[in-house]
């Protein structure tokens, strides 16, 4: 039988991401396929991981305990690298997802990537370039956190701050990233369907608009204020052309 949805496998470093970023990592892969294999590793006996229990529970992740055998290596992200390289010869995945701060795992994601199955990455602002370049996509774990329900708003996502068309503008890789996308995709009119600039820049980066606060494309476009918007009244699809064109 074919398969409906794509089947992604989650490998969660609970040693470099906070439980409260899990419920919105699953919401969000949730969006490209059903993550079938949730798998959480660390070392259970330790006081630091008590905060995950609930969430293993909750969410039906599997843990995976690993003890400390050395204090100069770190156990964890090796079990975590060969078992990821084990699922991707023995299992029938579509998509990896690797919830980590570590640089460590570029190797691996670079691996999976090379068998051309995406790789979605999530950790914290402070997670090292090279790993966020490796993944298909990466997003802030920050801009998916939940509070605790003891905490004294709610238990609903952080409301991730908005960078404003102004901040975007003065960010160059944002700007190259846009113009360049849309060069590649456009028509003789300089026009380009912002369906075909999304997927052009899914495959040559980890941009994600959500890490400047918006939930599409199209929102982020429409404040960055740098291209001329058409919209089909029949098909409803949009498309940009660089301002800079003029008429």
């Amino acid at each position: 039988m074919q398969k409906k949805e794509d089947h992604i496998a989650l490998f969660i470093d609970c040693d470099n991401i906070s439980h409260k970023a899990i419920e919105g990592i699953i919401s969000e892969l949730s969006k490209y396929g059903v993550v079938n294999i949730r798998q959480a590793y660390g070392n259970w006996t330790k006081d630091n991981l008590k905060n995950w229990e609930e969430k293993l529970l909750q969410f039906a992740i599997k843990p995976i305990q690993q003890f400390d055998y050395s204090k100069n290596k770190n156990a964890t992200d090796i079990l975590m690298t060969i078992d990821a390289i084990d699922l991707l010869h023995t299992k029938d995945i579509d998509a990896f997802a690797f919830a980590t701060s570590d640089s460590d795992f570029t190797p691996v994601v670079m691996r999976v990537q090379a068998e051309g199955i995406k790789v979605y990455g999530f950790g914290e602002k402070k997670t090292p370039k090279p790993f966020m370049a490796a993944c298909s996509q990466f997003i802030f774990t920050e801009k998916l956190m939940m509070n605790d329900k003891s905490d004294i708003q709610s238990d609903k996502p952080e409301l991730p701050v908005r960078k404003s068309g102004k901040e975007m503008r003065a960010d160059t890789w944002l700007v190259g990233l846009l113009r360049n996308a849309v060069d590649q995709t456009m028509d003789e009119h300089g026009w380009a369907n912002l369906a075909d600039v999304g997927q052009y820049i899914n495959n040559s980066s980890s941009f994600s608009p959500i890490n400047y606060g918006y939930k599409k494309l199209s929102g982020l476009i429409d404040e960055i204020d740098l291209f001329d918007v058409y919209i089909n009244e029949e098909t409803k699809q949009m498309s940009i052309r660089d301002k800079r064109l003029g008429n």
